[in-house]
């Protein structure tokens, strides 16, 4: 009680000697007092305020970085702080943490205690709050802390960012090419994962190798002097999970996704302005490259025209006429062009943004202009064909739940010897029987045995538009080998002559089987 009474007899004191002292002295009394205070203190105090400046208008990067780092919710500092604010947006189910005004939270940074305050001040005659978070750290060790501890926390932040935020699927508008209206979007809540996904598991594990490397190729990509981009071309028959792939990419990476109609852009103009407006860590994709535009065309316009107008005019042969001509057949035209579709994939302009994939799906891989596929502009071919023995599998197991059948060695045969179907016509019939597994599988197997037969006979099957020949074109081996799967990276010349060479023995099984089937049916009339 003696204690009590003696400190508020103190306080009395400071209260008459701040009413009886003029202000100005009182004021340097506090100041020689906090001077004193953090000179025996063995504590750095640092401030990060809401608002840069005093005007509180420009929003301080570095505090959102540190809010969002204390606010994380696999991060324990907030978690064990002793009063929490829970929260969630309406269009997300994560709940974050947020850190109650005036409470302090502790971190670990490389084997030393560091403390968050969160200061929420009452701005006097307004409803204005004013906020900002005060680190505490050892004051022996803050030149050694300070720099490496805030880069750590800006990365954690950046993360915890981009993995928490709503992500979007991004669709031009007809006919618009103004800045602030060239995209609609919505949320982008596609289901499908690499975990889901009828992939062999190689590949699986190579496309996920190679979008972790260029996720987290920031600094390499800026030593070597190339634009923070990857091209990939996704070709292979309808249904063999083209798009699928697109969304677990996205999910996979947690990237937006622009869906860009060629037919809807008016020129090369706007397809620029689409691009720019583009956001870092997105994934722009133009699927059926090879029907959007006929794109193809363009060269063989261009040497038709070239080649009239000089054998008509000889005066036409100087290079400058030649590319007037050109220019007034093709850039003017009032459309999007082969050219500008390069510029937008692999020119000047690409180099806008970074930590962008630009994704290509075609149905016939030798229908697209060879300009757009080489290396530097789609970097990664990804060939998707019917399912393989571990896609099926796969398959059976996210639709029914059964990871072992007997009717498997049945399936396996029908794929080894041509019966193969595509993930989307596998993942039709176990839908529509997902109640009874046995009653899928068999479903399965007739429909595999029925595409055997229509391979056997020359006829048509693999999904509309699709038939035998393009199957035979990916195809791995010799015979009526299913194809599987794969992804190629490097040259695509490569490719071709691989392809060409399997194609001539394709061709060549195919003159052998007709000569049996002709000598087969010469004596079956020969014993008539």
């Amino acid at each position: 009680m003696e204690i009590l009474s003696q400190m508020w007899s103190l306080l009395g004191l400071l209260t008459v000697m701040q009413n009886v002292l003029p202000s100005q002295l009182v004021s340097l009394l506090h100041s020689f007092y906090e001077n004193l205070q953090d000179l025996l203190s063995p504590y750095s105090y640092f401030e990060i305020p809401e608002f840069n400046g005093y005007c509180g208008v420009d929003l301080n990067d570095l505090y959102r970085h540190v809010n969002l780092y204390l606010n994380a919710v696999n991060h324990s500092p907030a978690a064990a702080c002793r009063r929490v604010t829970l929260s969630r947006s309406p269009s997300s189910n994560r709940i974050s943490f947020a850190v109650a005004p005036n409470h302090t939270v502790h971190d670990n940074f490389n084997g030393h205690r560091l403390a968050w305050t969160h200061q929420v001040d009452t701005v006097q005659d307004s409803l204005d709050e004013k906020r900002s978070f005060t680190l505490r750290l050892p004051k022996r060790h803050r030149h050694s802390l300070l720099s490496p501890y805030l880069a750590h926390v800006t990365s954690r932040a950046e993360e915890f960012e981009r993995v928490s935020r709503e992500r979007r699927l991004f669709t031009n508008n007809n006919g618009s090419g103004s800045f602030e209206s060239g995209w609609v979007s919505v949320p982008f809540r596609h289901p499908s994962t690499f975990d889901t996904l009828a992939l062999e598991p190689e590949l699986k594990k190579q496309i996920k190798e190679d979008l972790t490397a260029f996720s987290n190729g920031k600094d390499f990509y800026h030593r070597v002097g190339r634009a923070w981009k990857r091209g990939y071309l996704l070709h292979g028959p309808p249904g063999s999970g083209k798009s699928s792939l697109i969304a677990a990419i996205a999910n996979f990476l947690c990237y937006d996704v622009y869906d860009l109609e060629l037919t809807k852009v008016s020129d090369n103009s706007e397809l620029r302005s689409l691009l720019i407006q583009t956001t870092n860590r997105s994934i722009i994709v133009i699927e059926d490259i090879d029907c959007s535009l006929d794109l193809t065309a363009d060269r063989m316009l261009k040497k038709t025209n070239a080649n009239a107008i000089t054998t008509t005019n000889p005066k036409w042969k100087s290079g400058k006429s030649k590319t007037t001509s050109l220019r007034c057949s093709g850039e003017e035209s009032g459309r999007v062009t082969l050219s500008g579709l390069l510029n937008f994939t692999d020119g000047l302009w690409s180099c806008c943004g970074e930590e962008r994939l630009v994704v290509f799906t075609t149905n016939h891989r030798d229908s697209v202009d060879p300009a757009l596929v080489r290396c530097g502009r789609m970097d990664v071919h990804v060939s998707l064909g019917t399912c393989g023995v571990h896609a099926f599998k796969e398959l059976v197991k996210n639709y029914l739940g059964v990871e072992s059948h007997v009717m498997f060695e049945n399936v396996e045969g029908c794929i080894r010897n041509g019966g193969s179907l595509t993930p989307a016509q596998v993942g039709e019939i176990l839908l529509r029987n997902r109640d009874d597994a046995d009653v899928a599988m068999r479903e399965v197997v007739s429909a595999m045995q029925s595409r055997m037969l229509v391979v056997g006979g020359g006829g048509r099957g693999g999904g509309e538009g699709w038939d035998q020949t393009d199957n035979e074109e990916t195809a791995v081996g010799v015979g009526l080998r299913s194809p599987e799967s794969v992804l190629m990276m490097g040259s695509p010349d490569n490719w071709d002559g691989r392809k060409r060479k399997q194609h001539g023995l394709n061709n060549c099984e195919k003159k052998v089987k007709f000569f049996v089937r002709l000598r087969s049916l010469t004596k079956s009339d020969s014993g008539r």
